[in-house]
């Protein structure tokens, strides 16, 4: 009798702004094989966000609490809030057969890569840095100051898109969660490879005009 298939983490990365969240959302919705690590974070909760659901809301006090007890399978601060994903969250369902989806920042997803290198890494490129920065623009809920500190995060976290296994450009949220979509089941299916070349991060930078075109203000 074969083993039971174990579950394949994916780690979805991307700049504040590209809609790493929505698309999130919808792969969840439409792969049933799928479920998302749910993470711990110090921030407040956004409008509509669930204890639980969306993430475990710790103060401080307990976030480093769990950091000295070794929970944590990556843990990271970005703009002032801790964020972390704790190995029981993804070890149970990948156990069972289940893939997870982990949406994490660049600085944990190196600590992934490292702990976990069987992990597949998915990085969500926005098509333009003018659309990154209309997108943030458009929230309404940051100050000049917030939108210019999270473009320049923005440029140091694209820099690292090489270190992906792939890369999918958020231009149209049907066609990125599609792309998603495929990647997730080609991986489940054994046959990433056939994916490889289409989403290779240098091709898709390529075709985007190259990096540095990516992070270019305009004039």
């Amino acid at each position: 009798m074969s083993a039971p298939r174990r579950g394949i983490a994916f780690v979805l990365s991307a700049p504040s702004g590209t809609g790493k969240t929505t698309v999130c959302k919808r792969v969840l919705a439409e792969d049933r094989g799928i479920s998302l690590s749910v993470s711990h974070t110090t921030r407040s909760p956004r409008l509509g966000e669930r204890d639980g659901a969306d993430y475990h809301f710790v103060d401080r006090a307990e976030f480093e609490r769990l950091v000295a007890a070794g929970a944590f399978l990556e843990h990271a601060e970005y703009r002032g809030n801790l964020y972390g994903t704790t190995l029981a969250a993804i070890e149970a369902p990948l156990e069972a057969g289940r893939d997870v989806l982990l949406e994490i920042e660049v600085q944990g997803a190196r600590q992934v890569r490292r702990r976990m290198p069987s992990a597949r890494f998915v990085f969500l490129l926005p098509p333009s840095r003018r659309e990154l920065e209309r997108r943030l623009r458009a929230r309404g809920t940051e100050s000049e100051e917030v939108v210019a500190r999270r473009l320049e995060i923005a440029a140091r976290e694209l820099r690292e898109v090489f270190r992906y296994d792939y890369a999918v450009v958020n231009d149209r949220l049907d066609r990125a969660v599609a792309d998603v979509l495929a990647i997730v089941r080609a991986e489940r299916g054994g046959a990433g490879g056939s994916l490889a070349e289409r989403f290779s991060p240098q091709r898709v930078i390529e075709a985007q005009g190259g990096l540095e075109r990516l992070l270019d203000a305009p004039g």
